[in-house]
């Protein structure tokens, strides 16, 4: 009776035989340490980060980005509508559709809510300036006349708009000999 050595599993990245040594395991399949890569983005897997799709491997970021739902409400965090399109991980147009339906979206003044005094959109909560009674942006939060970044504690109104301590103090603070000057 001669010998027969045991069938080595073959590797479905590169087809050579993957020894014990060697082996992960993903799809049902034994793969080489450095085969075991995402398909699409080539970033080294292992237990955790594995996704599989049709006998092939993916990192989670890539298997959700190609294959998962795509729309308003499935992003990556708050509020990430993504403009990608998935082309690049083989979804062809049409298929899928990630652009908003409506003609209109965000940036006018006719929004609900109160509105910016400096960009003219709606101020919501999530974005509005803390601790300025006037609904300014974060972003928009800034001096009428310096534009520096201001917030509640540098900040001094005057007819509905805002500036820095100093802008204030210069434009509309007390004037006339030795107020508020240095010598």
């Amino acid at each position: 009776m001669p010998f027969k050595p045991p069938v080595q599993a073959k590797c479905p990245k590169c087809g050579k035989s993957v020894y014990a040594a060697e082996e992960r395991i993903g799809a049902g399949q034994k793969w080489h340490k450095f085969c075991f890569t995402c398909g699409v983005c080539n970033k080294m897997l292992d237990s955790t980060t594995v996704a599989a799709h049709d006998g092939l491997v993916y990192c989670k970021t890539c298997h959700g980005k190609s294959f998962g739902p795509k729309g308003y409400g499935f992003g990556g965090g708050a509020g990430a509508l993504s403009t990608e399109t998935g082309a690049q991980h083989g979804v062809k147009k049409g298929e899928m559709s990630n652009k908003p339906t409506d003609a209109h979206v965000g940036g006018s003044t006719s929004g609900p809510g109160p509105h910016c005094p400096r960009c003219g959109k709606t101020v919501y909560d999530n974005e509005k300036a803390i601790g300025i009674s006037i609904p300014f942006h974060k972003g928009c939060s800034k001096c009428k006349t310096c534009n520096k970044s201001i917030d509640y504690n540098t900040m001094s109104e005057h007819e509905g708009d805002i500036y820095c301590k100093g802008c204030y103090a210069k434009n509309f603070g007390p004037h006339g000999f030795g107020v508020g000057t240095l010598a």
